[in-house]
């Protein structure tokens, strides 16, 4: 019934992914960006809040002309409705209208909760006609000490088939490392009334990324391509060539991924406050992983939870106190992802003080951008009790606070949201690591979620101090968006969430250098020269990626000298 993922528990419903238009969805939508090197908007999320609340404002207004709203039709409808109009949205830099749109039901066949989009997708197949909707059936296979068991499949595909839909695909997930076996394959074609070739498994892999791959070779191309009449699609050179170029890359990728036992490896500490769960941090993994792969090494993630690294934790717990402070010390690199609220950050500030003072790779991204502001100010500029206003209202020093704009009483969609730019200050480009990273660009775009900012009244007195820079702040200069140390082989702390923006072929720059450095200092060196040569921002053209662009936006604010949109995206 939530309108949208942003005032959702991590630990219970896993990260919130941030899109550029600002939407706070579901971590799959990440996933399906990542995959597919698309744009999706917020609108491309679907709740039954979303849809109730679409259907009850109609009946305010009074749309229905008096009728009597109903589940059937007029939610149907409403979701059929809005899949139509999402499908017709451009999501890459061709801009044309999509061919297909894929649509994840989600949950389980049988759930209250899905019933009416069930509903919705039995009517929708005959309102777009059968050579325009196929369907694909995931479904368990477990795998009972070496015997593929069907029951389930067969038991929901009964389900579906009673609720009116006829799965066309059957993927099965068996979660062990060994195929779906053309015996259950078979059993299942009969039992379920679908073709063999029409039953496709997903087996355990050594990456996600052979996934494609193996789907391919299960024929699933030409099943889809006769099954929706795609030959009747008309696609250009152009692309045709740009998807064999990245079939080949991501071949490459998945070569290096598959060798990685015996690449060298590269071991990174994230200090968080959710490691009990992890797809809380899904697209900082990714990030990771992504980065790793780039730098032909096997990453080793260590989790530790912030508030172990805490003194008052050692009489708690004194293995985990310990076992805390060791991962932290023997790391290669050190990541402070965001967070809210106050728990584990004073953890986090004694892994960022070991980072910095011992000239250990680190990243500090959104609450680990401001906690490395609250380490320096203690620290180094001897504003004792500094704090951010989140945590202690009384502080003395709230070297972080409260954006004056943000609303203080409803916290869904009110934050600072969506792709904003960020302008790298004069001079920069003579030593920044994160500018070299971006390809030498002076204005870069990510995606924001954030509260809480670096109070502009104590930027005098943290730069006073030398060594800390912030060298890349907002489109007026007034908020300050990056930092980075001097004389250190990598410190670096963005304000934005950089991670929701990587790709497996084209990692997100902060990432790709925070891992490289973990790796060494040549390693920094040659992806830092890679990028300047060959940097690509991963939106399509339609968002501003340099000064050039910002200035035909009007004068509406400057930034050094550049005229901007201060209303960013």
């Amino acid at each position: 019934m939530n309108i949208d993922a942003g005032t959702m528990r991590p630990q219970e419903h896993g990260e919130v992914y941030v899109l550029n238009d600002g939407g706070e969805v579901d971590l799959d939508l990440g996933n399906y960006e990542r995959y597919l090197d698309i744009t999706v908007s917020r609108d491309h999320n679907i709740t039954t809040g979303k849809m109730y609340k679409e259907v009850i404002e109609k009946e305010r207004r009074g749309d229905y002309l008096g009728k009597t709203v109903q589940i059937v039709p007029h939610v149907t409808t409403a979701i059929q409705d809005w899949i139509e109009r999402v499908a017709k949205i451009p999501v890459d830099d061709t801009n044309d209208q999509p061919d297909i749109c894929i649509i994840e039901l989600g949950g389980t066949v049988g759930d209250i909760e899905s019933a009416p989009f069930v509903e919705a997708m039995r009517q929708f197949q005959f309102r777009v006609g059968h050579s325009n909707f196929a369907l694909i059936h995931v479904s368990l296979v477990p795998d009972m000490h070496g015997e593929q068991k069907t029951k389930p499949t067969q038991a929901t595909v009964r389900d579906l088939r009673g609720l009116g839909l006829t799965p066309d695909i059957i993927a099965c997930r068996v979660l062990v490392n060994k195929p779906l076996s053309e015996e259950t394959k078979k059993k299942i074609s009969m039992f379920c009334h679908v073709a063999e070739e029409q039953v496709v498994g997903i087996h355990d892999v050594s990456s996600v990324y052979h996934v494609p791959l193996l789907l391919k070779q299960q024929g699933i191309i030409p099943l889809l391509q006769k099954r929706l009449e795609l030959g009747n699609v008309e696609i250009q050179k152009t692309l045709i060539e740009k998807g064999s170029q990245l079939m080949s890359r991501w071949k490459d990728m998945t070569d290096v991924i598959g060798k990685n036992r015996h690449l060298d490896t590269v071991s990174i500490v994230l200090v968080g406050k959710y490691t009990d769960m992890p797809d809380s941090y899904m697209s900082v993994v990714k990030s990771l992983e992504h980065s790793a792969s780039r730098c032909r090494r096997k990453l080793v993630l260590q989790w530790v939870a912030a508030g172990h690294l805490e003194p008052a934790h050692k009489t708690k717990s004194p293995v985990e106190y310990y076992d805390a402070h060791k991962n932290v010390a023997s790391a290669q690199g050190i990541l402070v992802p965001g967070g809210f609220g106050q728990r584990g950050t004073e953890g986090m500030i004694i892994a960022i003080k070991h980072a910095r003072e011992n000239k250990v790779p680190f990243l500090g991204i959104c609450l680990g951008f401001q906690m490395a502001v609250v380490e320096w100010a203690r620290n180094v500029c001897g504003l004792a009790g500094a704090n951010s206003s989140e945590f202690a209202a009384d502080t003395s020093h709230p070297v972080v606070m409260y954006m004056p704009e943000v609303s203080r009483t409803h916290l869904g969609g009110t934050m600072r949201l969506g792709l904003r730019p960020t302008v790298f200050q004069p001079g920069s480009e003579k030593w920044s690591k994160s500018m070299k990273l971006y390809g030498g660009k002076s204005t870069i775009w990510e995606r924001h979620r954030h509260r809480y900012e670096v109070n502009p009244a104590y930027i005098e007195q943290l730069l006073a101090a030398g060594e800390m820079e912030f060298v890349g702040r907002d489109e007026k200069g007034e908020r300050m968006q990056v930092l980075e140390m001097r004389n250190h082989p990598y410190f670096v702390g963005f304000q934005a969430h950089p991670e929701f923006c990587t790709r497996p072929l084209n990692p997100s720059p902060p990432f790709l250098g925070f891992v490289a450095a973990s790796s060494g200092m040549d390693v920094l060196q040659e992806q830092m020269d890679a990028q300047v040569k060959g940097f690509a921002p991963p939106h399509p053209p339609g968002y501003m990626t340099s000064e050039d662009e910002l200035k035909k936006l009007g004068k509406l604010g400057t930034a050094n000298g550049v005229e901007v949109n201060v209303n960013g995206a």
